[in-house]
């Protein structure tokens, strides 16, 4: 069995978005500007009101789909179809915004710590003009796998016979939260072999073959049978595979199709008030 080993290494970069959100930029930077079908990863955590009060006022999508994960904190979502509801810490949203829609996300406090996972998936052509829908995911859910010295929550995918809740045909996506308590603790799992796989750790370090991967560092892994990391330590980190689309990409901020007469038309109909 071919056992992946970390290709390339990132560093998220501070920045903000929404209304002034203090968050750290993974993925759609310039060390990562995308990773098939990825588009971009966000990480924001904060216990600072001020760093995130503002939110992520109504905004458009198109193209494409949009993945909310909490940690910690609330937050609150409506859209322009009258969709409304409350991540919870555990919770997952899993937008799929197709043809368009015009969202917000809000925290849904005024003190605390706020912290949480953003992921755009890229639509394959096909899909692309779908119409829009949401698959909101309470935290008890969620698959858990657990055993002494490893938890291993599956939101989409399966892992151990467990099948995460997210259910997306148009991509075939893997999304684990993986605690490992102990050092010395593998983790481990089987992945088609061409399909893209990254890990971002939020807490402690994992070792891959030698290679170190620290808190707030995301690993590219190479193509391969099994995706296999070590604690160095307590440590958390997120496991996220997809089949990639090798389909052009042209892109206008929220607005992710294939051609650029495409993008065009996009911002024409948000224009015209016909998005939707």
């Amino acid at each position: 069995m071919k056992v992946r080993h970390i290709s390339k290494k990132v560093k998220g970069i501070a920045t903000s978005d929404g209304a002034g959100v203090s968050l750290t930029r993974v993925i759609g930077q310039p060390a990562l500007p995308r990773l098939d079908p990825f588009l971009m990863l966000d990480f924001f955590g904060s216990d600072k009101p001020n760093e995130y009060l503002a939110g992520f006022p109504a905004h458009p999508h198109r193209g494409f789909q949009t993945v909310t994960y909490m940690l910690d904190g609330k937050m609150r979502h409506k859209d322009s179809v009258g969709n409304e509801g409350v991540i919870e810490p555990g919770g997952i949203q899993w937008m799929n915004a197709g043809k368009g829609i015009i969202h917000e996300e809000m925290p849904e406090q005024e003190d605390g710590l706020l912290r949480g996972f953003q992921l755009w998936v890229n639509l394959p052509a096909c899909d692309k003009m779908s119409a829009p829908n949401y698959q909101d995911i309470k935290p008890h859910d969620v698959e858990v796998f657990k055993n002494d010295n490893m938890t291993v929550r599956i939101l989409a995918g399966s892992y151990e016979g467990h099948v995460g809740p997210v259910k997306t045909d148009a991509v075939d996506s893997t999304f684990f939260d993986v605690h490992l308590s102990t050092q010395g603790t593998v983790f481990s799992h089987q992945l088609a072999i061409h399909n893209t796989a990254f890990v971002y750790v939020y807490q402690g370090s994992i070792d891959n073959g030698g290679e170190r991967l620290a808190s707030g560092e995301l690993g590219v892994f190479s193509e391969g049978e099994s995706l296999v990391a070590t604690a160095n330590e307590a440590c958390r980190f997120i496991v996220v595979a997809g089949k990639p689309l090798n389909e052009p990409v042209a892109q206008y901020g929220p607005f992710v199709m294939n051609t650029e007469q495409e993008i065009m038309e996009a911002i024409k109909d948000y224009q015209a008030g016909v998005l939707i």
